[in-house]
């Protein structure tokens, strides 16, 4: 299962619909747009996890904040606050802190990132710097949850992240991936998948971690 259509569904229309108006967009420029984002963020990522270091930073984040349980209320999310007991309410915990992972991904490339988003979908670059940091909980929110519930050990996902920016490199992203993250993806490709191409992950691997992530958010 493509990682990148796993995280446009968890967007249902409601929560587009939120989205939208928090932004003050319509719900098909908002669509567009985080497909764009939901791209530049797995780069990010990817790029983030090309070492060893990477790859013990993102699992320390998931450790510490990401179990995947924001994407069992993404209205909660998005609005900010989560029903508690009853009809209790109460904040979203700061450990979702969407501006906080986008630090972490992209440093100081966000504007960067908003403003090549913004000529791509039509959005300003200041709706496009809110909405980056409502999306960033949901691809930890992703990766967390194939990590808990599907049992994919974190250079796992470092690879599907790699394999994943490499396909939205071919399939007419490279132009966003590459002026945003050109400094982490050098020559257009992905440093860890020139480093390893074939023993990364092997392509009984790739079936075997597609059919688990099929599984977790098939549904979706």
């Amino acid at each position: 299962m493509n990682f990148l259509e796993i995280l446009q569904g968890q967007l249902s229309d409601d929560v587009l619909g939120h989205i939208s108006n928090e932004i003050g967009a319509e719900k098909e420029q908002t669509a567009s747009a985080a497909n764009s984002i939901f791209t530049t963020l797995v780069g990010g990522l990817a790029g983030h996890t090309s070492n060893e270091s990477g790859i013990s930073s993102l699992t320390s984040m998931l450790d510490a904040d990401h179990d995947g349980s924001v994407l069992d209320d993404l209205m909660g999310m998005v609005t900010g606050v989560v029903q508690g007991g009853g009809d209790q309410q109460q904040a979203m915990p700061n450990a979702l802190n969407g501006a906080s992972i986008l630090n972490t991904i992209l440093g100081d490339r966000q504007e960067a990132a908003a403003q090549h988003i913004s000529q791509s979908s039509g959005l300003s670059i200041g709706q496009i710097m809110k909405l980056m940091p409502i999306l960033a909980p949901i691809v930890m929110g992703v990766i967390g949850r194939a990590r808990n519930q599907g049992g994919i050990g974190v250079s796992d996902i470092a690879s599907i992240l790699m394999g994943t920016t490499q396909n939205a490199q071919q399939g007419g992203m490279g132009d966003l991936i590459g002026s945003v993250l050109g400094g982490v993806f050098g020559g257009g490709q992905p440093q860890q998948q020139q480093q390893q191409p074939a023993q990364q992950q092997p392509q009984t691997g790739t079936d075997m971690i597609g059919n688990i992530l099929g599984n977790i958010f098939g549904g979706k």
